[in-house]
């Protein structure tokens, strides 16, 4: 564990979504590699996808499919909801973690690229929507994360104001862009915070698992 000593216990936890709280690297690489196959691009390892994925397809799309982009956005959208429900699988420790979260009197939401309605269908699907006082995807909001907008959005119905109150737990920089674009706490969650990714939007704490991030809640 790394991070800020002076820390307060947060109001509320946002959370990303795809490898934050459910694995899905799998599920996104063969979307995209359908995408490329389809539109006669080079297909990419795995490697590639884990780190070139990070903004919503509004905002990664057309820098890499130009002006067909929104033909290539809804052929990948038709690919990922034919396959994403039955490979969807929680992280380990997830699921028990969001329980005693809401148990400690946390408001929890979520913040995700992900198009909203593929996002909520599997928070459906595991059951999971009701451990959420939002569930915030691309699309959901004017802009996408990175921008502070979603978090506004998903913090609406807490009456919480983004502020130190609020922790951003996530597993990439763009989170951790989001949370300091938001004024939040960035969490950095399973992920080495050494990485060059997080040289400019470096987390304010990192852990290596939900146990780790239960006993510094648990400490303030």
């Amino acid at each position: 564990m790394t991070g800020a000593p002076d820390l307060r216990r947060p109001r509320a936890i946002i959370f990303d979504w795809d490898n934050t709280l459910v694995d899905t690297w799998a599920t996104i690489h063969d979307a995209l590699n359908f995408l490329m196959a389809a539109m006669e691009r080079p297909l990419w390892t795995i490697e590639e996808t884990r780190r070139r994925v990070r903004l919503s397809l509004r905002e990664a799309f057309p820098a890499i499919f130009g002006n067909r982009w929104e033909e290539a956005r809804d052929i990948y959208i038709d690919r990922f909801r034919t396959i994403h429900l039955e490979r969807l699988t929680p992280l380990p420790g997830r699921e028990t973690m969001l329980r005693a979260l809401g148990a400690d009197g946390h408001y929890l939401g979520v913040v995700s690229n992900k198009t909203g309605a593929v996002l909520r269908s599997e928070a459906a699907h595991l059951g999971w929507t009701p451990f959420f006082g939002a569930i915030v995807g691309a699309g959901d909001a004017h802009a996408d994360k990175p921008h502070c907008a979603p978090v506004e959005l998903a913090l609406r119905p807490s009456g919480v104001a983004p502020g130190p109150d609020v922790w951003f737990v996530g597993d990439t920089a763009v989170d951790m862009e989001c949370a300091l674009a938001a004024g939040c706490v960035p969490v950095l969650l399973g992920v080495e915070a050494g990485d060059e990714e997080f040289v400019r939007f470096p987390p304010a704490l990192a852990v290596a698992d939900d146990a780790a991030l239960f006993r510094v809640l648990r400490g303030l």
